[in-house]
């Protein structure tokens, strides 16, 4: 199975439907960014659908965008650590109640019909937006979960994962050889290769994969829903 996320993305504005009308959201951002330029656009379409105010502020505005509803920090930037320490827990979109991308690869599962539960999962990737909060919401969940860094530990034990989700943002890292046939194969790294957008899994992957999420359309559609999902949340607590 191919996951459609864009598919699934858009079931899940409609689901959040008018309850996001008049809400702001400050994006603390790097104005010239070719990158971060596209993320904010992808963010923003998806804010006017939802009737929110998506407004862009520099790293001195800080406290203006933390006055909005809900703030988040595009990364990169310069001083991120110091950035996102700010942000009151009660506004920050990218953090609770879930991580959007650790979020996303959730609803991948639930409505692709996965327990977690003791199943054997590998997290390709230490990263603070995929790595590290996916490895939390996986045992959470009930599986049994690796951490295997591109610096330290050996790809050797995709091979008897039943799960593997990968953040490194190293262009077709894992080849299908790497992984069992039935795996659940979530691709969560990004990055460029000859101009496009291209992810860790060579799309071979998905011959031998039970479930697999391509990129682009995969889990970064269903990243930028969940984190208005969060919006709602914390909106409405």
């Amino acid at each position: 199975m191919i996951i459609d996320g864009k598919k699934i993305a858009e079931e899940v504005v409609v689901e959040l439907g008018e309850s996001l009308v008049g809400r702001t959201l400050g994006v603390v951002m790097n104005e010239g960014d070719a990158a971060t330029e596209s993320f904010v656009k992808i963010k923003e379409r998806i804010a006017q659908r939802l009737g929110v105010v998506l407004q862009r502020f520099s790293p001195a505005q800080l406290q203006e965008a933390i006055a909005c509803d809900g703030a988040l920090v595009q990364l990169p930037i310069e001083n991120a650590d110091a950035l996102l320490a700010q942000i009151p827990a009660e506004k920050d979109v990218d953090n609770l109640p879930m991580a959007p991308v650790a979020a996303a690869v959730l609803e991948i599962l639930k409505r692709s019909d996965v327990s977690l539960s003791g199943k054997k999962a590998v997290v390709v990737g230490e990263g603070r937006l995929v790595g590290k909060p996916t490895a939390i919401m996986l045992r959470e969940q009930g599986a049994e979960v690796h951490i295997v860094s591109l610096e330290q530990g050996s790809l050797e034990m995709l091979k008897d994962a039943d799960v593997v989700v990968s953040g490194a943002g190293s262009p077709g890292l894992i080849k299908p050889e790497m992984v069992k046939e039935g795996v659940i194969l979530i691709d969560a790294g990004t990055s460029e290769s000859a101009g496009k957008l291209v992810g860790d899994c060579d799309p071979r992957c998905a011959d031998v994969a039970r479930i697999f999420t391509p990129v682009p359309g995969g889990v970064g559609p269903v990243a930028v829903a969940m984190l208005f999902k969060n919006l709602a949340i914390l909106t409405k607590k």
